[in-house]
Parts: structure tokens; C-alpha cells; sequence
């Protein structure tokens, strides 16, 4: 993976702030009617209506009186049942065939859905096609993804696919990277096109709200890139812009157009490939010509998409679980032969080889009580010294892992050649010891497309202007290593519980005896302190109780917002309540099992709103171990979403809620999805003050989109902090 640059790059966060789901036009492939459903008369347009229709009024007619009788009872069929997608197949005025799509328009968050409807009318592929030809190609292809043996191999044979699929000069496997830029993993091109194989983007090339469209429309296609756009008519003043996320003809930022046109590009098809809900990359299509994606192809493009996404979580899956059984039995056979007659720093010692192999590191440093013996290749004794001094003040009990040192520890900038990468574990134990494994450092020439900082921003207006050249760029990147795969550092972490108990049964053996003549006393001491603690927590789990009870009691004797505060108020207690009931009675006591805590807290929230609330709620919960602390802050921003659904999405009524918790990488995702009327995005009252701070204490991101209906809110962090 690439790293992101050391230098600053421009400035490019207008890019940002673009407001690309309103541009107010559309492209000119087609036309566009917005429909009054009260009405069910036509109230905007855009695009070529009067050609393509043959009528030059057509304000405030009815779809039957633009479009013939048989698609005006479709789209009332289809408003009606609230449906949404094709409708049909429509000839217009110059005798050719356009497809009729229809969506609903995203209605303000704050109050109940949009009472527009959208129809979209674009030029289709005027072929009679039959679907079953369009099924056994798909077909076909997906049996190529299955027989595909790595993910490689996989993205390959998918830029294939999608080439066959859409008749485009190349298609691109393009891949976001831990640092939201981009690398084209595979490449599919007819012969003469220019190749990006192995190129990386800048992540600024996908602005963030662009990535959210990207999720909420899987194809996006751009005909031609030299297209005028064609504007809404007419202006209503006073109403705020049209919401055009939805549409498949809407118009594309300048901005992007420009790229577009540097890039030699007339022609362009992205498709999304979403793994776990999240944007795992995209299928990327360029054509040197003007080129029509029609929609049976996008469709087909859509499910191919999904196929992909399955196969490459599949994949990944078997890869990661191949990776994690072969490194478990290195742990076991190592274990079994630690000699039990030496100490523990000195049969380590012993094993450094295989120590080494379990990660796959170049180094090896064992710390113990200011001895320090090194194996391989690793930086100087005081480098080790200083390293591990650092790695010890680390907050958690997680491994410390990273594969540029110097970026968190600049002194390590003397060391890179042995010790750019670093992975290290402290033993809990009599006498501290701790594991240090090296990489060394990998010096990566990474090929950009381009120079990412000749993108600028010029002009009175700080307009942005794309890079114009688009040949390979390249630039060394030093002081990385090895990226440390999440098997490796599971591997180290079990490797540090392991040792952590043979070194405790070791000093078991040892003290046994010194301990007989003191046991009795010794046991009495022990046995007070338990008592003691036992004590506190329940006083504390009491007290707890306590105080929600009289919530409870205060809220009874109340009515209106004072009784719904006093709820509320209950079960931010409540959050807290849970999570100290696990840490007293499980043996974790720095850590709890989110999955177990989430669910525990969600059938207690909802079992105090009413079974009807209870038999409405879903969960899908992972295992996932996170510092208590950072649990009881979760827990709380549950809550607060939990009660903005049952507030406003439902208005107090039950209705469906889904909650799913998941593990991605080094950070969690904790998704809140509800199908009501929207309404309870970050404001400014008490409750949702209190998200923001939460939020910010967890330094994470929290992400409201618009289901339609419904709203899907997704608060994703590190479950860790960050070292």
C-alpha cells in the first residue's frame, strides 16, 4: 500500500465542499421531468423535452398528456406503491427507443420524505437484445470470478469481465487504500489504450462527498465528456436546489469534467464495489470516444459489482483464515519447546529463529530487566533500548505495530535501515520482559499518475484546476517496511497470553514452596481483599441501580418533555450500569466484548421502550474487544441514536431498527439503521452536542445517509487510540 507524502500537498478541501448532488443540470443524453405527486403534473425539466417529445408546453401537463396514456399509468402505479427503477420502454418523436427510469427526490432530513418524483427518460441501445443473453453473460463471467484462486487473480479476470460487459477501450480495477488514495490493481485495455496498471491516485482525485454517492448509486456514466449541460427550467425562486443524487443523468462537477478532458478520457463508466457496506474501490471505465452505457448494461454492471464484492470478501476470508491456522501452529510448536529448566528470557533465546518466523520479521530483540539480547538484522542496542522504553509507554494491552516507525518516533530516524518496521509485546509478568520484532526498511518507488501536486487552485476565484499531465510519475518513498498483516499481530498477541502463563505456572513452581509456612495468612489476606472489592462493585452496581430507579420513579410522576428527559437521562445510565456489570463479573478487567455489551445494553434499552420496540430491533453484533473506557463512550452514542430514532424517525411509535457492530481492520463500524421519516440528524440540542463530544473523544467520524426511507447512521473508529 502507499503511504501518504511527508510533504504538504495542496490545499484541495474546496473540492470537498463542492456541492456536486445539486448542480441544477443534467447531461444531454436524455431528459428529465420533476413530477408534483400531489398533482401528478409536471413542475421542472431539463434536457431536449421538446424534440424528443414534439410538445413545446409541457408545464404543468400530466405525464400521460407528454409521454402517452400507458407510461402515465405505469408511473401512477408506480407512485402509488411507492416504487422506484424502470418503468419501461418509450419512443420518442425522432422514432428511436429511450428506457424510462423513475426515484423518488430525497426529501429534507428534517421532516417527512419528498413529494417529487423524478423521471428520467435516456436514449437506450436501441438493440433488441435478449435478456437471456445478457444473463448467460453474466453467468459466464461470474463463473470466471469464482474459479479465480487469489484476490489477484480475481480483480484481474474482473477488469475482464467489465470489458466484455460494457465494449469500453479500458476498464481499471481501481482499489482505495488505507490512506483514501487509490492504486489500479488490475487492467483490462483494447489495444492502443494507455495503461495505468499499478499507477496510485491522489485521494483528492474522489472527494468525500463523491465517495458517498459512490455508495448510494453503484454507476455513474459520463456519455461524453465534452457535453453542454442542459439547465432545470424553469428557476423556481425561493425553493431550495433540487436533490439529484439519485439520477442517473445528472450533471458532473466541472471540475471532474476537466480531469476528464486532461486525461484524453471522452468517455467514462464508474461502478462501485462495496464490501461491508464500505467502499472497498471501483470498476473504472475510459473510452477514447463518446460511448453510451445503457441501462441493461448498468444494471448487468450492478450485479456483476455485487458478484465481485462477494468473491472478494470470500477470498479475503480464506486468504486471512489459510494465514491464521498456519501461524498457530508455529505458536503451539514453540511453545511446547521453550526448555522449563531456564528462565524465560534465555529459553526465548533459544528459540529466536523460530521467533523470527512467526512474523516473518529481520530482527529480533528480547528486553529484560535492562538486558537486551538481539537476533538478525535490528538498530544498535540503544536504539533497541529507547524503542522498547517507548513501546512500554504505550496506552492498552493491544501489540504495538507499525510499519514506519519514524513517523511516531522520530528518533527513529537514525534506524530505519534495520528498524523501519516494528512489532512489540510486553509479558505481563514478575519480572517485565518484552518481545521486540524488526523489519527493515523497503524503499518503494511508487508510480503516480501524474504528479498528484500539480493539481492547483488559480484564478480570483480559487477555482481548482486538475493536473493536466497524466504520464507516470514516480517518487521514492523511504523509512517503511513491510506492512505487519492483522494474522501477525493476532499471532504476537496470543504469543504474549501464552508466555505470559508459562512464565506464571513457571513462578508458581518456584514459590510453592517459600509460600506453605505463609499460605494460611496469606490466603486470610486474600481472601478480605476479595470481600472488599466484592463490596465496592456491588455498592457501586447498586448505586448505579439506584439512580436509575429514581429516574425511573421522578419520570412516572411527570409528563411531556420533562418525563422524556428523565427517560432519556435513565438510559444514559443505564449504558454506564451495563458496562460495569461486566467488568465485575467478568475476568477482563480492562476490556469488554462490544458484541456481548451492545446487546445486552440494546435489550435492555428496548425492553424499557415496550415489547413492541423489542420485537421491531435487529442487531448483528461481531466480537469485538475494546478498552472499557472507550466502551462506556460507545455506549452512550447507542443510546443517544437509539432515543433520536424512537424521537424522531418514529415519533415515538415503534418501527423497524437494525443495529450491526463490525470489525474492519484496526477500527470498528457501528451502524444505526432505521426506515422512518429521517429527522434526527446532528442538531443543536443537548443530545446531539452530546454525539459530537462523544465522538471526538473516540477521534472517530460518525456518518449520516439517507436510506429512502430511513435513516442509516454509521459512527466508525480505531478500537484502539492511536499510539
Amino acid at each position: 500500500m502507499t503511504e501518504p507524502l511527508d510533504q504538504a500537498g495542496p490545499d484541495l478541501t474546496q473540492c470537498d465542499r463542492e456541492p456536486i448532488h445539486v448542480p441544477g443540470s443534467i447531461q444531454p443524453h436524455g431528459f428529465l421531468l420533476v413530477l408534483d405527486l400531489r398533482s401528478l403534473t409536471v413542475r421542472q425539466g431539463a434536457g431536449p423535452i421538446e424534440q424528443l417529445t414534439g410538445r413545446d408546453a409541457w408545464i404543468g401537463a400530466s405525464v400521460g398528456d407528454i409521454l402517452g396514456d400507458a407510461l402515465d399509468r405505469r408511473i401512477r402505479s408506480m407512485a402509488a406503491l411507492q416504487e422506484a427503477g424502470f418503468a419501461c420502454r418509450w419512443r420518442a418523436a425522432n422514432r428511436l427507443e429511450y428506457d424510462v427510469v423513475v426515484h423518488r427526490v430525497p426529501g429534507d432530513r428534517s421532516g417527512p420524505p419528498g413529494d417529487l418524483m423524478i423521471i428520467e427518460v435516456e436514449q437506450s441501445s436501441q438493440q433488441a437484445r435478449l435478456g437471456v443473453e445478457l444473463v448467460a453473460g453474466l453467468d459466464t463471467a461470474g463463473a470466471a470470478l469464482e474459479r479465480a484462486a487469489s484476490v489477484q487473480g480475481l480483480c484481474d479476470r474482473a477488469a475482464e469481465a467489465f470489458r466484455r460487459l460494457t465494449g469500453f477501450d479500458r476498464v481499471m480495477i481501481y482499489r482505495f487504500q488505507d490512506d483514501e488514495a487509490g492504486r489500479v490493481v488490475a487492467e483490462s485495455r483494447a489495444e492502443g489504450a494507455g495503461s495505468f496498471l499499478n499507477h496510485h491516485f491522489p485521494a483528492t482525485d474522489i472527494p468525500r462527498q463523491a465517495r458517498a454517492l459512490y455508495l448510494r448509486n453503484p454507476v455513474r456514466v459520463i456519455p461524453d465528456s465534452r457535453y453542454v449541460p442542459q439547465p432545470l427550467r424553469p428557476v423556481i425562486s425561493g425553493e431550495p436546489p433540487l436533490d439529484m443524487s439519485d439520477s442517473g443523468l445528472r450533471s458532473v462537477s466541472p471540475v471532474h469534467l476537466q480531469y476528464l478532458r486532461n486525461m484524453d478520457v471522452r468517455a467514462s463508466a464508474s461502478v462501485s464495489i462495496i464490501v461491508d457496506d464500505a467502499l472497498w474501490g471501483l470498476v473504472a471505465c475510459h473510452n477514447a470516444s463518446p460511448k453510451l452505457l445503457p441501462f441493461e448494461l448498468r444494471v448487468g454492471c450492478t450485479t456483476l459489482a455485487r458478484n465481485l464484492a462477494r468473491q472478494l470478501k470470500a477470498k479475503s476470508d480464506a486468504e486471512l483464515y489459510r494465514d491464521r491456522t498456519r501461524l498457530r501452529r508455529l505458536e503451539d510448536e514453540l511453545i511446547a519447546r521453550l526448555p522449563a529448566d531456564r528462565p524465560l528470557d534465555v529459553a526465548l533465546a533459544e528459540r529466536a529463529e523460530p521467533l523470527m518466523q512467526l512474523t516473518g520479521a529481520d530482527g529480533l530483540a528480547i528486553v529484560s530487566e535492562g538486558e537486551i539480547r538481539t537476533f538478525g538484522h535490528t538498530p544498535p542496542v540503544d536504539g533497541v533500548r529507547r524503542i522498547a522504553a517507548w513501546a512500554a509507554e504505550r496506552p492498552g494491552v493491544r501489540p504495538v505495530f507499525t510499519h514506519a516507525l519514524s513517523t511516531v518516533l522520530p528518533e527513529a530516524r537514525a534506524w530505519t535501515t534495520h528498524g523501519s518496521g516494528l512489532l512489540a509485546v510486553a509479558l505481563p509478568i514478575e519480572h517485565p520482559l518484552s518481545i521486540l520484532w524488526f523489519r527493515a526498511e523497503v524503499l518503494e518507488t511508487v508510480r503516480w499518475a501524474g504528479d498528484p501536486e500539480t493539481a492547483r487552485k488559480t484564478g480570483p476565484n480559487a477555482v481548482l484546476t486538475p493536473r493536466a499531465s497524466f504520464e507516470s510519475w514516480s517518487e521514492e518513498v523511504a523509512g517503511r517496511a513491510r506492512r505487519w498483516s492483522p494474522a501477525a499481530v493476532e499471532s504476537a498477541a496470543r504469543l504474549r497470553d501464552a508466555l505470559a502463563d508459562y512464565a506464571a505456572i513457571d513462578q508458581l513452581r518456584r514459590l510453592n514452596r517459600s509460600l506453605l509456612d505463609s499460605l494460611s495468612e496469606r490466603d486470610l489476606r486474600l481472601e478480605q481483599q476479595q470481600y472488599l472489592i466484592r463490596e465496592v462493585n456491588h455498592r457501586v452496581q447498586n448505586s448505579l441501580t439506584l439512580v436509575s430507579s429514581f429516574l425511573g420513579l421522578q419520570a412516572r410522576e411527570q409528563t411531556g418533555p420533562a418525563a422524556t428527559a428523565l427517560n432519556e437521562a435513565r438510559r444514559r445510565v443505564r449504558a454506564v450500569s451495563a458496562v460495569h456489570s461486566l467488568l465485575y463479573i467478568g475476568e477482563n478487567a480492562t476490556t469488554i466484548d462490544m458484541g456481548r455489551y451492545i446487546g445486552e445494553l440494546v435489550a435492555d434499552l428496548t425492553a424499557s421502550m415496550g415489547p413492541d420496540w423489542a420485537a421491531a430491533t435487529e442487531t448483528d453484533l461481531a466480537p469485538v474487544d475494546i478498552q472499557a473506557g472507550r466502551a462506556v463512550t460507545i455506549g452512550l452514542i447507542l443510546t443517544e441514536l437509539i432515543i433520536n430514532a424512537q424521537k424522531y424517525a418514529y415519533r415515538g411509535r415503534p418501527g423497524p431498527l437494525r443495529i450491526a457492530l463490525a470489525a474492519d481492520g484496526a477500527n470498528f463500524r457501528l451502524t444505526v439503521e432505521d426506515e422512518g421519516g429521517g429527522g434526527h440528524l446532528a442538531g443543536k440540542g443537548f443530545g446531539s452536542m452530546m454525539i459530537q463530544s462523544l465522538v471526538g473523544q473516540l477521534e472517530g467520524a460518525i456518518d449520516y445517509r439517507d436510506r429512502g426511507p430511513g435513516l442509516a447512521v454509521t459512527l466508525k473508529a480505531r478500537i484502539d487510540p492511536l499510539i
